[in-house]
């Protein structure tokens, strides 16, 4: 069964007793969206490799719908490398569905002169013909030069006729959909510094901007999300990383004292999270198997989560982190499950 034909709401797990429901829970939360300003079409959860799911639950997950898919060839390899199967069938030459499949591959070799090294690396393990956005990975507070030089490429790297697609062809052999589309048809970045991801929002070398959000760690709201119009044509792509957690913990560790019968999220809900906020287009996951694959679904099929739940969640993130007391919060803030 593909995500399209699953048309009947599922079930709750929570029901949130005295709290005021709004009106946000009658909207839906599309599985399918552009990607910013590209002409790519999304699912709303990306599937990345860094928890080593297979390649035979990397093609489940894309006959559910899944089309967004992360891989990195130059970090976390290995890990990695256990969906590369699924996704030679999914985008290399001569596949069949490479239409409907978003292909982002990343580097974290920060330098201009190794680009071609990176793209390499790429096309060489999966044999495509092109990527559809190169992501400069893991920039930090201290790579703001390093991801200035970087994107300079910008305009020699993607779309067609460019320069490193004619050097692709060199190596590889030209193909129709080289041709058409390009070695790489967009530019991301993957900011580990939020401040810093806010001052490319408006590059036009930048099409897809990639930030950590999770309900503990929300900077990228204020700093990014909200610094963009959702209904804007032009505005980047953004994609979100860590919805479960990062060097604070892991979020599904109840925070202390926490009462019994509060909701505790499960890591559908923090996908939600992350997805019921402005302008986010993806939220990026570390699912491991086909069962994890159809809760993830199944959570993006409850909608939006409400205003309610939205502020609990902030409570839940922010005792996590020990910023907040349980005493500190009012008993009528928290969610209770039935």
């Amino acid at each position: 069964m593909k995500i399209h034909d699953l048309v009947q709401p599922l079930p709750v797990n929570v029901n949130p007793v005295g709290s005021r429901l709004t009106k946000s829970t009658e909207l839906s939360l599309p599985f399918y969206r552009q990607l910013g300003r590209t002409n790519l079409t999304v699912s709303c959860l990306g599937l990345g490799g860094g928890l080593g799911i297979s390649s035979e639950d990397t093609l489940y997950a894309f006959d559910q719908g899944i089309n967004y898919f992360f891989y990195s060839s130059d970090l976390h390899h290995y890990i990695y490398s256990s969906m590369s199967g699924a996704l030679r069938q999914l985008c290399g030459r001569g596949s069949s569905v490479r239409e409907k499949v978003v292909l982002a591959a990343v580097t974290y070799i920060k330098s201009p002169e190794m680009a071609i090294a990176a793209l390499l690396d790429q096309f060489v393990e999966l044999q495509i013909d092109y990527i559809d956005v190169l992501f400069w990975g893991w920039i930090g507070s201290n790579d703001g030069q390093a991801l200035q030089d970087c994107l300079q490429l910008s305009p020699d790297l993607r779309g067609a006729n460019s320069v490193y697609q004619r050097t692709i062809e060199r190596m590889f052999g030209t193909s129709e959909r080289l041709k058409k589309m390009g070695a790489v048809r967009y530019i991301g970045a993957s900011f580990h510094d939020v401040n810093l991801a806010s001052s490319w929002l408006n590059s036009p070398l930048l099409d897809v901007v990639m930030v950590r959000h999770n309900v503990a760690h929300r900077s990228a709201q204020e700093s990014v999300f909200n610094q963009l119009d959702s209904q804007d044509s032009q505005r980047p792509g953004i994609v979100t990383f860590k919805s479960t957690g990062s060097h604070s913990g892991f979020l599904l560790e109840t925070p202390f004292n926490l009462p019994e019968r509060c909701w505790r999220p499960s890591v559908p809900d923090l996908y939600r999270y992350s997805l019921s906020q402005n302008s986010v287009d993806v939220c990026l996951t570390g699912l491991r198997c086909r069962e994890e694959i159809d809760a993830a679904i199944a959570g993006v099929q409850r909608g939006n989560l409400t205003t309610d739940e939205l502020h609990y969640l902030n409570l839940y993130g922010d005792l996590h982190r020990n910023k907040l007391q349980l005493q500190d919060i009012l008993p009528e803030q928290l969610i209770y499950c039935s």
